[in-house]
């Protein structure tokens, strides 16, 4: 696998491939790397003669600057995971090679979908994800960019952004990668305390009943039924539960045969802030 550092070396490179006419595959990622990352870069080995993984910590996208000094960084357990599933790229700058002197975020008119959940509790987050997406994709110029479900909001901004951009990639959205115990995959799954990662399963099971209580029951009567779940427990503290169209993302008032939705989720296992979330087509 080879490592670059620099974005000018990367783009030396990637030149080299492209004059071949070979797809690259590109999978972003902030590091701490686990199954659910890995099974994305198998997906763009599997997909595109040439595989790029980044790993960068985005200061940007933090609204928290304490969750960005304890945000998990393990470069060379990520490196030998990366070279065991046979990734040909890896880039991993530093904070300076991509901000230069100022660390500052571009502003995006996402169409409202920046407004949604994750948007009215995290200050200027998609502002940040834009910038730092927007900047890799200018520099590995990918045919293909892959990205997991859990962040769904992040995903369909992301292609909002690819839109409204004209930026020449396929933005692939893959399956959430789950715990045997049903927690959704995260690199801040290893900050949590025994006790709260023994706790942390209830969201996946509250997602799944939510999900079959949908089939005859409003929105807002599952809404509320999943709050109350969440009131009695004594070790999780919902920031926030939704259920919203997947196109627009807006939270629903009354259900539509033609329109697909989805179930979105926060909640605080002690200091560490969880996301989820749940297609509620029938299974």
């Amino acid at each position: 696998m080879k490592i670059f550092k620099s974005k000018s070396e990367l783009k030396d490179f990637l030149f080299t491939i492209k004059k071949k006419k070979k797809s690259i595959g590109f999978v972003p990622t902030m590091g701490a790397l686990h199954q659910g990352h890995l099974s994305l870069v198998k997906r763009s080995i599997k997909k595109n003669d040439l595989t790029v993984v980044s790993i960068f910590v985005n200061p940007t996208q933090f609204d928290n600057k304490e969750d960005l000094e304890k945000y998990p960084q393990t470069l060379e357990n990520d490196i030998k995971l990366l070279e065991s599933v046979n990734c040909d790229v890896l880039f991993a700058p530093s904070v300076e090679e991509i901000y230069a002197s100022s660390i500052t975020s571009e502003s995006f008119d996402f169409d409202g979908l920046e407004h949604q959940m994750e948007g009215k509790f995290r200050d200027g987050h998609f502002d940040g994800v834009g910038t730092i997406v927007k900047t890799l994709f200018e520099i590995v110029e990918p045919t293909n960019a892959y990205f997991g479900k859990k962040d769904f909001q992040q995903l369909q901004i992301i292609k909002k952004l690819v839109e409204k951009y004209h930026i020449p990639v396929k933005v692939k959205g893959r399956p959430i990668f789950r715990e045997e115990d049903g927690l959704a995959m995260s690199s801040r799954n290893v900050r949590l305390t025994k006790e709260h990662r023994g706790a942390a399963p209830f969201i996946y099971k509250v997602l799944k009943k939510a999900r079959k209580k949908f089939g005859t029951k409003s929105a807002i009567e599952v809404t509320q039924w999943v709050e109350k779940q969440f009131k009695k427990h004594p070790l999780l503290e919902l920031e926030y539960f939704t259920i919203a169209d997947e196109a627009t993302l807006t939270t629903i008032e009354e259900k539509k045969s033609d329109q697909k939705y989805r179930a979105f989720i926060a909640v605080f296992a002690g200091e560490i802030r969880l996301i989820d979330n749940m297609s509620l087509k029938k299974k």
